[in-house]
């Protein structure tokens, strides 16, 4: 996603210049720095190109380890949970979010809504508490720090409230997830 690439480089203050794609006429650029996927996002850093959102933003913290504190925990458990819990969340509930914005957009898919609508609210329940171990009592995954989690999770944010203004539903409230609502307002 490449709001994760932006929030992670902006969290590390990088001067980028961001190149908008049509992806419905992918650039020369594109296709040459992502010939395996021809998707975005793509950094290109001292020109050579690094693909896959999680990848970047793992690429971004070794790189400039000097801007702003790491994204991930030095203990390597710690560490391995935030890889667990970012990988959770991108490959599991982005497509989840997506179904259902997919399925609302279009009246005939409106029924199939509630089955990924049901996922999604599963999925926020495990990451609720997967929260709770993480933070260790503090404001974020990565405790009271913006994480490795946080930068992935904050990425959804912005389609998790449009889900929840264009279908109507709460997936992040004070009843259901009182944690991650709380985390939601902080970051």
């Amino acid at each position: 996603m490449l709001t994760m690439v932006r929030i992670a480089l902006n969290l590390k203050s990088v001067d980028y210049e961001f190149i908008d794609q049509d992806l419905g006429n992918k650039s020369q650029l594109l296709l040459e720095s992502n010939p395996v996927l021809k998707k975005i996002p793509v950094l290109i850093h001292d020109g050579k190109p690094v693909c896959e959102s999680l990848v970047i933003v793992q690429y971004i913290d070794d790189v400039w380890t000097t801007n702003g504190p790491s994204f991930f925990p030095s203990d390597p458990y710690e560490r391995a949970t935030a890889h667990f819990w970012a990988a959770y969340l991108d490959d599991k509930m982005f497509p989840c979010i997506r179904a259902i914005l997919l399925s609302l957009s279009n009246s005939e898919e409106a029924e199939k809504t509630l089955i990924p609508l049901e996922e999604a609210n599963q999925m926020l329940v495990m990451l609720e508490n997967g929260f709770i171990k993480c933070s260790k009592g503090q404001k974020f995954f990565g405790g009271d720090k913006i994480g490795y989690v946080d930068i992935v999770f904050g990425s959804f944010l912005s389609w998790i409230k449009l889900l929840e203004m264009w279908g109507n539903v709460s997936l992040i409230g004070q009843s259901n997830t009182p944690n991650l609502f709380e985390w939601a307002q902080e970051f």
